[in-house]
């Protein structure tokens, strides 16, 4: 096996080389202060002794790009909302938990979630370009060798052996924070290692970075997953129609060359909870070569039930799509349930 580089966990330490360098500097462009937040958006100062102390709990981050996409002078708008932290986040809420789908208790080696079968998943980095309020690991314990942060050149060591020894696993998921936080040489080193095993046939990442940072994907980039081996599946994380602009389908359309491309919503009140905004997110997907896979019920993590949708208007929600969409324009609305053996697809 081929030796894996160690992952930087901090988007700041993480240096890129020459090449990566301009989509580090939009990386770099970011909002951390809530003050800022209202400042560019032109909101009122009233609004920031709450802002502040959610996001005291849950630091804000959120990407000038991604901004430049909201409305001014609106706090309702449906991409602010999912950035925007809340009085409500600090509220304590019967059945919502840090750990609702207990990952910690599927961590089989630091760094590494085991939870499906044929599968494991590598959390490679804490590190994100955004923090979304409802976001499941908002408390996940990053810090701890269980939780895996402190990944080190052994850890990673362990996780090769481990993959190379179990012959069940076909496939491997990248994820975090964002995986494509990382600069292309490291992650071209770990793609590199995962394919000198012979019975993984699969890699499939999870990011949310195409569609707030498009120019991440690069030459290089798409250059690299064309040359292994493995089948790529990338899987994008688009909520509202307004994310798609023409950058992030440049993106999609770059990506789609060398990977398939599927699309996992959740259903969030406020902000895509209508038929109508379903509807355009699944059309626009589509049009940009993404497969509209899941629509997610909120996972029940603390600080984040003011996005929750019941399951009876959800039930309504797919009704009204499936009466306007052809299927293959349908997701399917799904929830994950600790200890399960998969998904439970509800409509």
């Amino acid at each position: 096996m081929a030796p894996l580089l160690m992952v930087n966990n901090a988007i700041v330490n993480n240096q890129a080389t020459t090449a990566d360098s301009g989509w580090h500097r939009a990386l770099a462009a970011t909002v951390t202060e809530p003050s800022k937040l209202l400042q560019l958006l032109k909101l009122p100062e009233s609004m920031l002794p709450h802002i502040q102390a959610a996001a005291n709990a849950f630091s804000l981050r959120v990407p000038i790009n991604f901004i430049h996409l909201m409305e001014p002078g609106n706090p309702c708008d449906p991409l602010l909302l999912q950035v925007l932290p809340t009085q409500a986040e600090l509220e304590p809420q019967p059945g919502f938990s840090s750990d609702p789908l207990h990952e910690q208790a599927a961590c089989k080696l630091p760094g590494m979630l085991r939870k499906y079968q044929g599968r494991v998943l590598l959390i490679l980095t804490q590190a994100c370009v955004i923090h979304c309020r409802y976001c499941l690991r908002r408390n996940f314990p990053y810090q701890t060798t269980q939780g895996g942060q402190a990944l080190n050149p052994t850890h990673w060591q362990a996780i090769l052996k481990h993959l190379d020894n179990d012959t069940s696993v076909q496939e491997v998921i990248l994820s975090g924070g964002d995986p494509l936080t990382i600069a292309n040489d490291k992650l071209e080193n770990l793609i590199d290692s995962l394919a000198a095993i012979p019975h993984i046939l699969r890699l499939r990442i999870h990011t949310r970075i195409p569609i707030v940072i498009p120019q991440r994907i690069d030459d290089t980039f798409i250059n690299m997953l064309r040359r292994t081996r493995l089948q790529i599946i990338i899987v994008l994380h688009i909520n509202h129609p307004h994310e798609l602009t023409p950058q992030a389908i440049t993106a999609a359309n770059q990506l789609a060359t060398v990977a398939t491309l599927f699309n996992q919503s959740v259903l969030l009140a406020g902000v895509n909870d209508t038929a109508e905004t379903l509807i355009a997110l699944s059309q626009c997907l589509f049009q940009a070569q993404i497969i509209p896979y899941y629509l997610h019920m909120l996972d029940q993590v603390h600080g984040t039930a003011q996005f929750a949708v019941p399951v009876s208007k959800a039930l309504i929600l797919m009704h009204a799509i499936r009466s306007k969409l052809p299927g293959y324009m349908v997701p399917r609305l799904a929830q994950e349930h600790p200890g399960q053996p998969a998904k439970a697809v509800i409509a």
